[in-house]
């Protein structure tokens, strides 16, 4: 065997030992940390061509593709990492898509940016996410809290009168447990003013569930600033039932909103109720009937705001389990000439209003 034979030889003995004790190095440690900590990508990227009567100020017909129509379009990451004995921390971190332009929606990490602990006992997390309230009647609104055509967040009456739910709340401690089919829940948003309690979100839940039944009560109240009278304190009450068997599912539910103002003047005061049912004739297609009606009050002012109704409804058609196309027509009317919106983040610029909206729908 000549010199550089022998010389060869002891490279590939070299190279052969390295990816031996690499091998092993991996084995031991990076694939055990892999194995008990997890960070998953996700989103949902939803489009839809809207025709809408009263659509603009002007009185004119509005047609446009937008970004967000059974659910907003956003793309987040959560993880977890397994503590031992059943406990887990976990994350998430959840942003906006303007679909339709290529922007985000808000503040960046507007719809979720928390971290917090899960184990039996239940499921803590700090930062910004979306109030109790809001997770427990998710499952009570027909329509599933979509961004058209659903009043189940707030009404579609003009001006300051949404009388709606708290969604997300930033600086707040959210706690959640499941025993059995009892769920309880409770959400804490810091005012973080001068004063403690100005400017605080506190929601306080129950649900329960067996079989095909379900049903649900939640509590919130929202701080106003201290003023010389005062604070202004927002609170609303919220109660909902469910059933399904078979192919079919109804929902019911309800809200009381009063406002009160330090400052004197009318108090505000609206009950919105909600029923609706989702049929399945074939699996891949669902089709979702809702009716939304809202009765507005100003405790000793005469309002011009008054009692909207909102009618819709939804044919959704899966393509895949990840991929959807749906259809949706909404008529929304308001009392008296009051003005109304179809959806819930729009100005109505009628007292009537119809719409049909087409769009496709991916999750990933």
């Amino acid at each position: 065997m000549n010199e550089t034979t022998k010389t060869y030889a002891r490279v590939q003995r070299v190279r052969t030992a390295c990816a031996l004790a690499i091998g092993a190095a991996a084995f031991a440690c990076p694939t055990w940390a892999l194995a008990q900590t997890s960070v998953t990508l996700y989103g949902v990227m939803d489009l839809f061509g809207e025709y809408r009567s009263a659509g603009y100020a002007s009185g004119g017909k509005m047609k446009a593709l937008s970004s967000g129509g059974t659910n907003t379009s956003r793309w987040g990451l959560r993880g977890q990492e397994d503590l031992g004995g059943g406990l887990k921390a976990i994350f998430q971190l959840e942003s906006e898509i303007g679909a339709d332009v290529g922007a985000a929606g808000g503040s960046f990490w507007g719809r979720q940016a928390n971290v917090g602990l899960e184990g039996s006992l239940g499921r803590l997390i700090a930062g910004r996410s979306y109030s109790t309230t809001y997770d427990f009647m998710l499952p009570f609104d027909p329509m599933g809290y979509a961004p058209i055509y659903s009043w189940a967040t707030s009404a579609g009456a003009t001006g300051s009168r949404k009388d709606g739910m708290v969604t997300g709340i930033s600086n707040l401690v959210k706690y959640r447990g499941e025993f059995g089919g009892f769920r309880v829940g409770a959400s804490y948003g810091f005012g973080e003013t001068t004063n403690t309690s100005d400017a605080a979100t506190m929601v306080l839940a129950g649900s329960y569930t067996t079989g095909g039944f379900s049903a649900a009560l939640t509590a919130e109240q929202i701080n106003g600033l201290t003023v010389a009278t005062g604070r202004d304190r927002t609170r609303a009450y919220h109660a909902g039932v469910s059933y399904g068997v078979g192919d079919v599912k109804l929902f019911g539910a309800a809200r009381q909103y009063e406002k009160s103002f330090a400052a004197g003047g009318a108090d505000n005061e609206s009950r919105t109720y909600w029923v609706g049912a989702s049929y399945k004739p074939m699996a891949p297609l669902t089709l979702t009937l809702a009716v939304y009606k809202q009765n507005i009050a100003s405790r000793n002012v005469p309002t011009t705001v008054n009692d909207p109704l909102l009618i819709s409804f939804r044919s959704r058609y899966a393509l895949s389990k990840r991929t959807d196309l749906y259809a949706v027509l909404g008529h929304a009317k308001g009392k008296d000439g009051s003005l109304v919106g179809l959806s819930r983040d729009d100005a109505g610029f009628g007292s009537k209003q119809s719409g049909l909206a087409v769009g496709m729908q991916h999750r990933f």
